[in-house]
């Protein structure tokens, strides 16, 4: 069984391609094997040039952080700095994407799982799911950029609670204070996502990457090279011609 599933339904006109992590009887929990498999899922969809992408979970969970029952590795500094390099890769890939990636979550994401959730454009979570950061209650570290996303989603002193104390927090209460986009009743979440995913790759292809893009931008700049970023969207925009689409989202009610 291979711990992480792709498909990409191109004629049917959708453009978005369905990623699920597959190893259920482990709650889908992260190893090498497993992290692999999603970076190389994320390159394919690039490749095949998907709109948009849904990552979602198999059995119970979406993903319940590292496999901390399987045997440790017996590895050097730098083989460890590798392995890392290769989750940290999941952020960047998710990033790289021209599309939204959007995240379906229910059940436990949790540590790494919930990293891969958060590196999303948007994460869509069942009322019930499970979120949380147990890595220093285990003597672990964070990764997937969550030092710096954690903060802007939820705020310093929160972000600052959720990392100390590692508590979880349920789907519905995410939303609340913001670390994901939206809570949805038990077991419409991966509907909901595709079909979040499906209205995006409708959108304008140049206009609905660059506002990723500088929404993303947005987190590793000062505010004039924000403006500036603005700016060079809006040029590319507006000789894309993509400006002939339908107008009527700036419909005055």
């Amino acid at each position: 069984m291979q711990p992480v599933e792709y498909h990409h339904d191109s004629a049917a006109g959708q453009g978005v391609a369905t990623i699920h992590l597959n190893r259920p009887e482990r709650l889908n929990a992260v190893d090498e094997a497993l992290t692999r498999g999603l970076a190389a899922a994320l390159e394919r969809a690039l490749a095949e040039g998907a709109r948009a992408v849904v990552l979602a979970g198999r059995g119970r969970a979406f993903c319940a952080g590292h496999d901390l029952k399987a045997e440790p590795p017996t590895e050097t500094p730098l083989q460890t700095r590798e392995r890392l390099e290769e989750i940290q890769d999941v952020t960047r890939l998710v990033r790289r994407f021209p599309g939204p990636v959007v995240a379906a979550v229910h059940g436990y994401a949790l540590g790494a799982g919930c990293e891969f959730a958060l590196a999303c454009d948007v994460v869509v979570a069942a009322e019930d799911a499970a979120f949380g950061f147990p890595e220093v209650s285990v003597g672990l570290s964070v990764t997937g950029g969550v030092s710096r996303l954690l903060p802007v989603l939820v705020g310093w002193a929160r972000a600052k609670e959720l990392l100390l104390l590692g508590e979880r927090v349920s789907g519905a209460e995410a939303a609340a204070m913001g670390l994901v986009a939206r809570a949805v009743p038990a077991g419409t979440h991966e509907e909901v996502a595709l079909d979040l995913a499906r209205r995006m790759a409708q959108r304008p292809a140049l206009a609905l990457s660059l506002a990723k893009k500088v929404l993303d931008g947005g987190l590793d700049s000062t505010m004039e090279e924000a403006m500036g970023r603005e700016v060079e969207h809006a040029v590319l925009t507006s000789l894309s011609g993509e400006g002939e689409a339908p107008r009527e989202g700036f419909g005055r009610g």
